[in-house]
């Protein structure tokens, strides 16, 4: 009889610990259709600010997608877990279909670092190495709002021209040389970005798709980012699993003392 009981306790606790290990069911949102959070003026402040508004904010952020990423000719189906503390570090875990790490990289406003796990490599950059890929206008600040489908800081700005496209709004404008446009939806969230740097040949594209709501917050679920740049092209389609904002987070990086310098 006490065994029988045992093991049903046993059985609820394996269910219990079973449930908690679930992810979280992403739940889709059915963005507007109407301009119901258009600004009703033509002061380009108040449309800044509205735009403002909607933008995602967070203290950290966590995402696992799975993602097609493609770097020149070299295509890989992988997984990244992303982990964000706001303004100050970007941590990317890149694990292959095995589940076996590959990569990982840790990302701060002043520098990259990045180890190899397969090649017992590291690279060891200053941020401006991502200019090689993008414009020199990206920043860290840049690379944060894509990854939670914000818009750039920087493209929202007292020289942006604002033109209705049906139910969504363009926002177009040059940033020292670069020429952007950010397509919004009704309801103010980015729902394109387009920059383009003609006298460098870099272009970058991204489309956001398939919104959906994690912890009170809106954000999409589908990130199509395309960068073009003389003898380099990055695409990444990263369609994330799971999202959390605001946890306690930790960026576990260090260089084995094994691994040597990539060139």
């Amino acid at each position: 009889m006490r065994r029988n009981t045992l093991n049903k306790i046993a059985l609820v606790l394996l269910l219990i610990v079973a449930a908690s290990c679930k992810s979280k069911k992403l739940v889709v949102v059915q963005r507007p259709t109407k301009d119901t959070a258009v600004v009703k003026t033509n002061d380009v402040a108040e449309r800044l600010a509205a735009i403002r508004a909607k933008q995602v904010t967070f203290n950290t952020f966590s995402g696992k997608a799975k993602t097609k990423l493609v770097i020149n000719n070299d295509d890989n189906d992988c997984t990244l877990n992303i982990r964000v503390n706001r303004d100050q570090k970007i941590w990317i875990s890149i694990t292959a279909i095995a589940g076996l790490e590959v990569a990982r990289a840790l990302i701060t406003p002043d520098s990259i670092l990045v180890i190899n796990r397969f090649q017992n490599l590291y690279l060891k950059k200053p941020f401006s190495y991502v200019h090689r890929f993008a414009g020199r206008q990206i920043n860290f600040k840049t690379l944060q709002s894509l990854l939670v489908g914000n818009a750039i800081g920087e493209l929202l700005n007292e020289g942006s021209k604002f033109t209705p496209e049906g139910s969504n709004t363009g926002v177009t404008g040059d940033l020292q040389g670069m020429v952007y446009k950010l397509l919004l939806g009704p309801d103010m969230k980015v729902t394109q970005t387009n920059l383009a740097n003609k006298s460098a040949g870099q272009t970058l594209q991204v489309a956001n798709r398939v919104f959906i709501q994690a912890d009170n917050r809106v954000v999409p679920s589908q990130i199509d980012i395309t960068s073009n740049a003389p003898g380099n092209k990055v695409l990444a389609n990263l369609r994330y699993t799971t999202v959390e904002f605001d946890r306690v987070l930790e960026y576990p990086f260090s260089i084995p003392k094994s691994y040597q310098p990539a060139d």
